[in-house]
């Protein structure tokens, strides 16, 4: 099973495979070992390599929440084969701010002002912790203005783009 998950404003791919009564699980082209078991309903003991965590989810009108520990995480799971992980219509109305979901350099601007952009099309690529993150569009529509240029440090939350 492919998803596409975002936590906190950063996307993975995510490919869970069960089989034998084992999870297989490669998380953005890395294999990890895991064990899950639900221990009761919304509550996931899951153990990461050598680490376990209690995972519990929540849901807050149309907002999925994970708690793991007592830090919360804002969740968005899309399944790229289904209509249901497709954007309604209704969310793409009015300008979208299109934000750094953490703390890193600008190495790429994919988009300039003015172009016509698809939702997750790249607009721009941020380096944290030499990982390079691509980050996309929300929306259909046109980049109505670059806030950044490239080789600018940026902090969780600046607004890189606006896409109208």
């Amino acid at each position: 099973m492919l998803y596409d998950v975002t936590i906190d404003g950063r996307n993975y791919r995510l490919d869970l495979n069960h089989a034998d009564g084992r999870w297989s699980c490669r998380l953005d082209g890395r294999d990890l070992e895991v064990d899950a078991i639900l221990t009761r309903p919304d509550v996931l003991s899951l153990r990461i390599g050598n680490l376990a965590y209690e995972v519990k989810s929540e849901r807050v009108a149309n907002d999925l929440h994970l708690w793991v520990g007592s830090t919360r995480f804002a969740v968005e799971i899309r399944d790229p084969r289904s209509l249901r992980g497709r954007t309604r219509a209704g969310d793409d109305r009015g300008p979208r701010k299109i934000t750094a979901p953490m703390p890193g350099k600008v190495v790429r601007l994919l988009v300039h002002s003015g172009d016509k952009v698809e939702p997750g099309a790249g607009v721009a690529v941020v380096e944290a912790m030499k990982m390079q993150n691509e980050i996309k569009s929300p929306k259909r529509g046109t980049i109505q203005k670059i806030l950044v240029d490239e080789g600018v440090t940026v902090n969780a939350g600046d607004v890189l783009a606006i896409v109208e």
